[in-house]
């Protein structure tokens, strides 16, 4: 299956926290950026074709991949002069650069690459800066099975933040953690039939527009998940997954246990 990766906005909170002007999914974790741990996630399980819609900082990710050291993850031996790879990540990959405007939004970068699905029955979508372990074969498996015009993975809310319970009379009832409330949100990870360019506009929104309209037609599921998923909006939340990953503690590495 082709995996579209929206990869063209600005990132406003992460690069105003001092990260410069590198676009979010070129900020790095350990030695390679975002949008690579990304893909190696669906290139795991098999999903080596991938369509990026560039936009802001477009020139940056086209660079990261035609200058591509494969020595940066890969172990190596050095004979002579010549370098011998003891392992590769890319080489089988499929990639399209398709720019899709500086100031579009989601679903106008999906409608922009439209013609480079065609023939796809199913295919993968992603914010291109969230990370996880999720199972993705069951959740194209279930997917699959139901005939649904698309899926999202549904994540609790993340933060530290709690809820609390106010009486009519002012008193406080109870206080919840607010990943333990029954409450989910979108987690970035999509699978969607060809069903979804009916409804989205021009200028439309993925999820606000696309996905909406699926679920008023009881065509939108959802795959909740509990497991490991981080999101990287802020430079903070970024620098603590890099520090995870020195420290070894990866789990969405799913290809380093295989």
């Amino acid at each position: 299956m082709k995996v579209v990766l929206f990869c063209g906005g600005y990132g406003t909170r992460m690069r105003t926290a001092g990260s410069g002007d590198v676009p979010k999914p070129m900020q790095l974790v350990g030695p390679r950026p975002l949008i690579w741990h990304v893909m190696r996630y669906y290139a795991h399980f098999g999903h080596k074709e991938f369509v990026l819609c560039l936009g802001y900082g477009a020139e940056q990710i086209k660079n990261f991949f035609l200058r591509y050291e494969e020595t940066a993850s890969n172990d190596f031996v050095l004979r002579r002069g010549d370098v011998e790879l003891l392992g590769n990540d890319i080489s089988d990959w499929t990639i399209s650069f398709i720019h899709t405007g500086i100031e579009s939004s989601i679903g106008e970068r999906l409608r922009r690459v439209r013609e480079h699905l065609e023939g796809e029955e199913m295919f993968l979508a992603n914010y291109a800066d969230v990370l996880t372990d999720a199972p993705l074969p069951e959740i194209i498996g279930r997917f699959a099975a139901s005939g649904a015009g698309g899926t999202l993975m549904a994540v609790p809310p993340p933060g530290t933040f709690h809820c609390v319970e106010v009486g009519e009379n002012g008193m406080v009832g109870q206080i919840t953690a607010v990943t333990e409330m029954p409450l989910w949100v979108n987690g970035g990870y999509f699978v969607l039939r060809q069903e979804i360019f009916d409804h989205i506009p021009e200028n439309g929104d993925l999820l606000v527009d696309g996905c909406k309209e699926l679920a008023k037609r009881g065509r939108l599921m959802a795959y909740p998940y509990r497991g490991y998923w981080r999101p990287t909006d802020t430079v903070n939340q970024r620098m603590e997954l890099d520090r995870a990953y020195i420290r070894g503690e990866r789990p969405w590495a799913l290809w380093e246990r295989a």
